[in-house]
């Protein structure tokens, strides 16, 4: 795989980071996620293909287990606030000077400087720092955030991940690791990158909900069905909308101008009123191989059972049943091989992996006896 031997410490944390580790397990890292000692608990729901270690962080031998794996590790992800890791001894200033190698990965909402660094915050609070929030929702309501995926995970753990990539890379030429302040406000921001540089373009000179590409044109938008579904409508291009129109069994000589901004109120209705008329499944029969550019709504249920998706193989299911997409790009020599097994237990592999890193079993059983560490060894419970 892409990222075989790439050794990677992720400090357990909230759905960016998990999300960012899983990238990097799914194409071949052996990410070890560093969970805190004497709880069961996680809330990491991406731990695939994880190990897990269980470490106080709050104990000089905590620490000085975390420092020792770092002088071994390609990559550190810390989720934490600006200076958490500074007050434990365990900023980049130290980490670095004992691994130069090491890329040390800080993946925080806000960053390592400015107002809010050391302020709290979710997904909804970075998109609205990030200016896209005030872009998102329909006319004459409030904004609406596209659940937490805009921060947390595209600009947050994906956006890492890529950062975390491309300095392996650069460290394959200069021998050196580096520090990584990925903030989540900043990606997202840098994924709305066509939003700011299409301004002049006049795509989003109306009210919010009211331009080309933010739900007030007809032809691009989501309608319901018959049976209470929904189709997505794309057909931007004029042979496209010439194709959707055909679909709809409705003449253009009817109809407004596909591009009159005043008329497309009662367009949207026009379309409202036809998508009512058939099922979801008796559209899909009417559009599937044109290029009107309407495909189905999907939910979590139906996705997996989709033609297109099936003959990809775009989702799959692990050991236990639970369904999951597919790692995504399709590498065609060194693809991604998600872990199918269950995810780990806290601690589950805080003896093995401590062993892997050079402790012997002495070692081990006195960091366990100072509470250090904690080991959870589920085969001693059977």
């Amino acid at each position: 795989m892409a990222l075989a031997g790439v050794r990677v410490l992720e400090l357990a944390g909230l759905a960016p980071g998990p999300f960012c580790g899983m990238i990097l397990s799914d194409f071949g890292a052996k990410v070890i996620r560093v969970d805190r000692a004497n709880t069961m608990y996680t809330t990491d729901t991406m731990a695939r293909g994880k190990r897990s270690i269980a470490l106080s962080l709050k104990s000089p031998e905590g620490i000085g287990v975390l420092k020792t794996l770092c002088k071994q590790s390609d990559v550190l992800i810390e989720p934490f606030r600006h200076g958490v890791m500074e007050s434990l001894g365990l900023g980049p200033e130290v980490i670095l000077k004992e691994n130069p190698r090491l890329i040390y990965a800080r993946l925080t909402g806000f960053g390592q400087s400015g107002k809010y660094a050391k302020s709290a915050g979710h997904d909804v609070n970075y998109v609205s720092i990030s200016g896209l929030l005030s872009r998102l929702g329909k006319q004459q309501e409030n904004p609406t955030f596209p659940l937490n995926l805009l921060a947390d995970f595209a600009g947050g753990g994906y956006i890492c991940a890529l950062g975390i990539v491309m300095s392996l890379f650069e460290r394959t030429q200069s021998g050196k690791g580096q520090v990584i302040d990925s903030s989540m406000v900043e990606g997202a921001a840098y994924l709305g990158s066509f939003v700011w540089k299409s301004q002049k373009l006049g795509l989003w000179s109306r009210p919010r909900g009211e331009n080309l590409l933010d739900g007030g044109a007809p032809f691009y938008s989501t309608y319901m069905t018959a049976d209470g579904k929904y189709m997505a409508v794309g057909a931007i291009e004029s042979q496209f909308y010439k194709e959707l129109l055909k679909g709809l069994d409705l003449d253009s000589s009817d109809l407004p101008n596909q591009m009159s901004f005043s008329d497309w109120p009662e367009l949207k209705k026009r379309f409202t009123e036809k998508f009512l008329e058939k099922t979801q499944e008796e559209w899909c029969q009417v559009f599937d191989g044109t290029d009107a550019c309407v495909t189905p709504v999907l939910t979590f249920d139906d996705v997996t059972m989709h033609e297109h998706n099936r003959e990809r193989g775009s989702f799959f299911s692990n050991d236990e049943g639970d369904v999951s997409p597919r790692p995504a790009p399709l590498l065609s020599r060194t693809p991604a091989a998600p872990s199918s097994s269950r995810d780990p237990l806290v601690g589950e592999h805080t003896y093995e992996v401590l062993a892997e890193y050079g402790y012997d079993a002495k070692q081990i059983s006195d960091l366990q006896s100072t509470g250090a560490i904690s080991c959870n060894n589920p085969k001693a419970r059977l």
